[in-house]
């Protein structure tokens, strides 16, 4: 916890109320968060974010939160022996390692997270794309970037065909936080692992929400020199694409974060989870935090 007791009870009234602002622009609205990165593995950053998330909450905002946990499944994985592959910023996924995707998400990453948020006094409540039938599924056809002509096997990678968001608006109703692994289903039941980055952009589409937050372990989008690129338009991106700025990993975060601002999601941040309290630093303060995509 930062140390505020230099700071006077007047300065730190002064502090509150000027969130109270953006706490009425917001109130009632939905913020899809997707979680990832240092900030889900330093445990004082995970204090600060199950703290920022109640926060939000009891101040009338409706988070969602969205889940990775990439790291957490290649530590599973090595002590199974078995080595993580990665195609264009994707996880190939045969049906031994969906196993251990299933029960690192939704059981040991989810139930922690659900932990810090019940434990800073929220209510938390854990689910995956299973749940209330929530994201329905198929095998994602996954063409190469280089070779249009080429197809790579992803395994049980997903690729969402619906989202019912149902149950999670039931939930925000009856002053839950849903906290959602991205993991869907297909047609014959079978499980598929998702890329969270993905469903955290297509939820907030679904949900209508305010604000697509993207935690990362970046400052946000940064161009070939290293320099913050703090508002990108869809032009700008795809000029990105084409140059090679954005690669890897970052594919498929920028992209969903492009298709939800193109789809009506008010404003979409990609901010540095590693700072402390960035949520409210974002969300709560006229500073701004790592990079906005619009989608002109």
């Amino acid at each position: 916890m930062t140390d505020v007791t230099n700071i006077s009870p007047r300065d730190k009234a002064e502090i509150l109320a000027q969130a109270l602002p953006y706490i009425r622009k917001f109130h009632g609205k939905t913020m899809v968060i997707k979680y990832g990165g240092n900030a889900m593995t330093d445990p004082a950053l995970q204090a600060d974010f199950a703290e920022d998330v109640v926060l939000l909450k009891l101040v009338g905002i409706n988070p969602v939160v969205v889940h990775g946990g990439g790291p957490q499944i290649e530590t599973a994985l090595k002590r199974l022996g078995k080595k993580g592959e990665f195609i264009q910023g994707m996880r190939v996924t045969d049906a031994e390692t969906m196993e251990v995707v299933e029960w690192v998400l939704a059981g040991e990453v989810q139930q922690d997270i659900v932990g810090l948020i019940n434990q800073a006094g929220g209510k938390a409540v854990g689910l995956t794309g299973r749940d209330g039938g929530m994201i329905r599924a198929q095998k994602l056809q996954m063409v190469d970037s280089s070779d249009p002509g080429k197809v790579h096997d992803m395994g049980q990678v997903g690729d969402i065909v619906s989202i019912d968001p149902s149950v999670v608006k039931a939930l925000q109703d009856d002053a839950f936080i849903p906290v959602i692994s991205p993991i869907g289903f297909g047609e014959n039941n079978e499980s598929y692992n998702i890329n969270a980055d993905v469903v955290a952009a297509k939820l907030a589409t679904v949900l209508q929400a305010e604000k697509l937050m993207m935690l990362t372990n970046i400052s946000g989008v940064l161009d070939k020199a290293g320099n913050l690129l703090t508002d990108l338009s869809a032009r700008q991106i795809d000029e990105l694409f084409a140059d090679g700025t954005i690669s890897g990993g970052m594919l498929p975060k920028i992209s969903g974060a492009l298709d939800a601002a193109k789809s009506g999601v008010n404003a979409v941040h990609i901010v540095d989870g590693r700072v402390p309290h960035v949520l409210l630093l974002e969300i709560l303060t006229d500073q701004a935090f790592g990079t906005m995509i619009r989608s002109h």
